[in-house]
């Protein structure tokens, strides 16, 4: 099967595209998905994971149609279902190829109202919020938060679900080019992070959710209430991350409680997602789509900052 593969070591390495990987046979309560879009995220070419699994076949963002199961699969999913998934870092074959197979921890129908290459753009994006919000920071109805980076994948669904889900006060970091979409996500203030001290015009955040890491997280601390809280998921982690020590700015903020976590797969999690947009209560992020062909343009899009819309190779 056609298949992206990920040669070389960390910071060596080469996308490319093979003709020859074996199409995987599903075992035990595994689900042999026929893919027809897998998301790209674009730190993963830093995931040790990746180096060490036996098809260097990235992609954990994918979305598809069942065609086959394991024998011992008792679940209730059918041949022919549309389905997405965010795949475990641990995964020895990811979705950027032909076919894939997922877990049923892993797994959830697709939202019937989007495209599987919408859908495909949406699983580590939707479960980093959802645990951001609700498993480390637990914001409350009406809440005030702060979402940083608010017009990245992360962040759009940061705001949707803070504001339209809780009924939060957002306030959105971003660029002035995104701010009128932005508002229309439901963010009531907008804050151009180009301008000078941005962060002395926010303050008395219950929560700041940072997606950009290093100055952006350090100048947050000012925003948030003495008792809040700040997540971070920004790539590279903060250096008290993986218990590695504590932050520099609770001298000052000793009771704001502080997290960074690493997303987990979680089937069930997005299931509410399809819920939430068959609802109409969130809309898909903005993504532009890569053929086959076209995995090595497709990854270096992935990679830029700024970008208009994640990157999706559709195999179908």
């Amino acid at each position: 099967m056609k298949a992206i593969q990920i040669t070389g070591a960390v910071g060596s390495h080469k996308i490319t595209l093979t003709q020859t990987a074996d199409k995987p046979v599903p075992q035990d309560d595994q689900i042999l998905v026929k893919v027809h879009a897998a998301g790209i995220t674009a730190d993963e070419v830093t995931w040790p994971e990746l180096y060490e699994s036996s098809t260097r076949i990235p992609g954990h963002d994918v979305s598809g149609v069942v065609e086959g199961f394991g024998p011992k699969y008792t679940g209730s999913l059918k041949i022919g279902d549309a389905v997405f998934a965010m795949l475990k870092a641990s995964s020895d074959a990811g979705g950027q190829a032909e076919y894939v197979l997922i877990t049923p921890k892993e797994i959830a129908p697709k939202p019937a109202i989007i495209s599987h290459a919408q859908a495909s753009a949406l699983p580590i994006p939707f479960l980093t919020a959802w645990e951001a919000i609700y498993e480390h920071a637990k914001v409350q109805k009406g809440s005030k938060v702060l979402v940083t980076g608010a017009s990245g994948a992360v962040g759009l669904v940061l705001v949707q679900i803070a504001s339209t889900v809780l009924g939060c006060e957002v306030v959105a970091l971003a660029s002035a080019k995104n701010h009128e979409y932005l508002k229309s996500l439901g963010a009531s203030v907008l804050v151009d992070y180009h301008t000078p001290n941005w962060e002395d015009s926010v303050n008395g955040v219950d929560a700041v959710f940072d997606t950009v890491g290093e100055e952006t997280l350090a100048k947050s601390w000012k925003c948030v209430k003495s008792t809040g809280s700040i997540v971070t998921v920004a790539d590279p982690p903060p250096p008290w991350s993986f218990g590695r020590g504590t932050p520099v700015e609770l001298k000052d903020h000793p009771d704001v409680k502080w997290f960074y976590f690493v997303v987990t797969a979680d089937g069930d999690i997005l299931s509410k997602l399809t819920s939430l947009l068959d609802a109409g209560k969130l809309v898909p992020i903005p993504i532009k789509t890569f053929g086959i062909g076209e995995g090595l343009e497709a990854w270096e899009y992935g990679g830029q900052r700024g970008r208009e819309g994640k990157a999706v190779i559709a195999f179908v």
